[in-house]
């Protein structure tokens, strides 16, 4: 039985399709409901609502920021989360190197990036010298973002640092002689705490730590702390852990609540107000060659990534992210999580 809402006026829009008229009337027959009434139409409405924001633009930081993504800890979306704010930082307008430290290549598959054993990769920068510039490559679906993949290669990379001169420095010494211009410089590293973190560390300036919303969330995290206050101390006076991110965020759990709260009560102001949900899209995007944000634009976890790479890039400039500002709003509305899956 239909209601008198089924029930419309002429059809001005422009989308084909069969109609009946009823004699005499312009009544339509066809039930009109509005686009964005539809899961299908929504996602639409906030795919092209996050590919408009992205192209608004952020400002840009004076000087390049490299930013160290990492956590020993596995599961807790190191990999997702890097290429997925470069990828978000390169749709606001900024140019983005990811520079993929971890043996498996998780980060540069993610990018479409071919990274078999013979290609030049960031084995060759940290171990033969090679120049940083010869072995980036730009990402085909992104415009600005560009990554220094891993080979397997790297994964024998941390006993053969141990006898090379200044092995701690050596990914610092060859990002300083890069001569491209960037904003941003994310590095991926492996679920660790050995030579190749700390090369990172000795690269970066900030520490940017992933934390899942689950049980034992901040379970080694003292460990990584104590690295960083060594590499700080040691190594390179202007490290900080500059971000915390929650990741797996499912508003539906009382878990997730709590996690959140106490790695809030925990950090402060470090913690984004940001979190990133549970997404089947951010899952399935890698085995595309591909980011969230160019597999499923209008999904909440690109729509969460956009956000919080506008939250990293404000506060890189000191100026304080206005949360009734953002688009997405998935940890307040556990409907949306499931309905952009």
């Amino acid at each position: 039985m239909r209601s008198d809402a089924n029930i419309a006026g002429p059809m001005t829009d422009p989308v084909p399709g069969p109609r009946t008229e009823s004699m005499g009337t312009d009544v339509s027959r066809e039930t009109p409901s509005p686009m964005d009434d539809t899961p299908i139409g929504r996602a639409a409405q906030l795919a092209v609502e996050a590919l408009g924001r992205a192209g608004e633009g952020l400002p840009r930081p004076e000087q390049t920021r490299v930013i160290v993504v990492a956590n020993q800890k596995g599961g807790v979306g190191k990999t997702t989360t890097t290429v997925n704010l470069a990828a978000s930082l390169a749709l606001h307008g900024a140019r983005v190197l990811v520079i993929d430290l971890d043996p498996q290549g998780n980060a540069s598959t993610a990018l479409g990036i071919d990274h078999h054993a013979e290609v030049p990769s960031i084995y060759d920068v940290l171990v033969e010298s090679k120049p940083l510039a010869e072995v980036v490559q730009p990402v085909l679906d992104v415009e600005g973002l560009f990554c220094a993949p891993a080979t397997i290669d790297l994964a024998g990379a941390e006993i053969e640092l141990v006898s090379l001169v200044a092995r701690e420095s050596r990914l610092q010494r060859a990002i300083q002689a890069y001569e491209q211009p960037l904003d941003y410089i994310l590095i991926d590293c492996p679920p660790s705490l050995g030579l190749l973190t700390v090369n990172a560390l000795v690269a970066g300036a900030e520490v940017l730590i992933p934390i899942q919303c689950e049980y034992y969330a901040l379970e080694g995290l003292g460990q990584l702390l104590r690295n960083v206050d060594l590499v700080r101390g040691h190594l390179n006076p202007a490290l900080h852990v500059s971000t915390i991110l929650l990741t797996m965020y499912d508003g539906r759990t009382r878990l997730a609540s709590q996690v959140a709260e106490e790695v809030r009560s925990h950090f402060g102001d470090e913690v984004l107000r940001t979190s990133i949900p549970r997404s089947v899209r951010i899952s399935e995007a890698p085995s595309y060659g591909q980011t969230v944000l160019t597999y499923d634009p209008g999904s909440s976890g690109a729509l969460s990534y956009l956000e919080a790479a506008r939250e990293i890039a404000l506060r890189g400039v000191g100026i304080s992210y206005d949360a009734s500002q953002a688009h997405i709003g998935a940890q307040k509305d556990p409907s949306m999580v499931e309905g952009m899956q």
